[in-house]
């Protein structure tokens, strides 16, 4: 380990660190997407996917702009070299851990608007990050205008411990949000996996910056040179794969994992939060004959009725409208005073049939469709009472009259007569297109249902 390798890079524990940062990085892409490949969870425009891919992106660029701008590789080319101020200043902090920060302080402060102030967020998320990114950015400008570079991209005492303290600020930031939700009983251990990342990103920040520290002050020691840059890419390339292997903290969202324990045999929301009796029928349940002139909502009451229209309203790709009215009816089943699992059932409805663009959209008016978008309090009792309405209107207009003329309704009464004391145990009813906040996604049952004639809502 001589002084030309410690100056200009290429010792073997520098080519060994390349390696253990190129395996982070592997294990932090495997882990993001091969879930959603055996899942097969759908792409949804939503901050639940895009925060998670912003956070790959940040990951890739910490490590990489370590690499570039610590001299951990000799090249032939000083041509990379060339560009301190872009490896060392922008890509590995505005771009790289700030970036990252930025993203886990996005989640939490949505966090804190839904479950503290009972709310969406005033601040949609895709404006809320770059805001919190400024100051990184105005500090790397700031750095980039007064040029105090070397050479070999080191900064001086006089800008080491600035730098040191931004890495620092964002990680009190985290703290200051997670403080604020520290009483909420989330359902998906949201805040055990905020205290975890503040855990390891404060450990990571600490070893970092000393490491950081040593490497940029202490410029003539060519031991301590080769060891901090080894420890700054190594730190790196931890802090990047436990980071982001925590749940992403999305409300509802759990980052999908691979290992079995997650496995739960959770289709749906409603289970996922314990409400009684979701979606399930019972052998011992009282046998009510169908009359198609009674109205929709008590024919609806009807489980083995309502499990019949579905799968009919499936087949016709207009499932979405009976699918709103079984979520709905599963949050009514939550107690007022249970503050909690209404916010998450009733986000949870609100990703997956409200927002414009959803998986499941149902065809709303614009003014009920603002109204549950821009309420003051997500566990209000009527949240979803003029949108359940509308939706009504929708099955009985389009679905129904149909409905009984199709080979479904057949079915229904011949199961009807041939099993009068009440059906056998059936598995919970699944959604045909798979939510973008539910957790517990387990791959949908295939089916073939027979033909039909019908007609698409909306």
């Amino acid at each position: 380990m001589g002084g030309g390798c410690a100056k200009h890079g290429g010792c073997p524990s520098d080519y060994f660190a390349v390696v253990i940062a190129v395996i982070c990085f592997f294990v932090l892409l495997s882990r993001s997407v091969f879930p959603c490949l055996i899942h097969k969870a759908p792409r949804t425009n939503s901050s639940s996917f895009w925060i998670p891919v912003i956070q790959v992106f940040s990951s890739f660029n910490l490590l990489f702009s370590i690499v570039m701008s610590v001299n951990l590789l000799q090249f032939k080319s000083q041509h990379w070299r060339r560009y301190c101020y872009l490896w060392a200043v922008w890509v590995e902090g505005p771009l790289g851990f700030g970036l990252l920060m930025s993203c886990r302080i996005t989640q939490a402060f949505q966090l804190y608007f839904i479950f503290v102030k009972k709310r969406l967020p005033p601040v949609k998320s895709y404006v809320f990050l770059p805001l919190v990114l400024l100051p990184w950015i105005f500090g790397a400008a700031i750095i980039h205008a007064r040029k105090p570079l070397s050479n070999e991209c080191h900064l001086g005492l006089q800008w080491t411990f600035p730098v040191a303290g931004l890495h620092a600020l964002y990680v009190l930031a985290l703290v200051a949000f997670t403080r604020a939700v520290r009483h909420v009983e989330f359902r998906f251990d949201e805040l055990r996996d905020l205290w975890k990342g503040i855990l390891v990103s404060a450990a990571s920040v600490v070893i970092w910056v000393t490491a950081f520290v040593l490497n940029e002050i202490l410029t003539e020691i060519s031991w301590l040179q080769v060891a901090s840059r080894f420890v700054l890419l190594v730190t790196g390339g931890v802090l990047v794969v436990f980071f982001f292997s925590i749940s992403s903290n999305q409300p509802l969202l759990s980052q999908i994992s691979l290992k079995k324990k997650d496995n739960f045999e959770f289709q749906r929301m409603s289970l996922a939060l314990g409400i009684p009796d979701s979606g399930l029928l019972f052998r011992k349940e009282e046998f009510r004959p169908v009359d198609p002139n009674e109205p929709l909502d008590k024919l609806l009451l009807n489980k083995r009725f309502r499990q019949s229209l579905m799968e009919f309203a499936d087949s016709c790709y207009a499932g979405e409208t009976l699918h709103f009215y079984e979520e709905v009816y599963e949050h009514g089943k939550i107690p007022e005073g249970d503050s909690i699992r209404r916010i998450y059932m009733a986000r949870h409805i609100m990703e997956k049939f409200i927002v414009a663009g959803a998986e499941m959209e149902v065809n709303l008016s614009h003014k009920t469709r603002q109204e549950i978008l821009t309420t003051q309090d997500l566990t209000h009792p009527d949240l979803f009472k003029n949108a359940l309405n509308e939706v009504m209107q929708l099955i009985k207009m389009n679905l129904l009259r149909d409905y009984w003329s199709s080979i479904y309704f057949i079915k229904f009464k011949e199961e009807e007569s041939c099993d009068k004391e009440g059906w056998s145990f059936s598995p919970p009813r699944i959604s045909s297109v798979q939510g973008s906040d539910d957790p517990f996604y387990q791959e949908h049952l295939s089916k073939s249902p027979p033909t039909s004639r019908c007609t698409s809502p909306g």
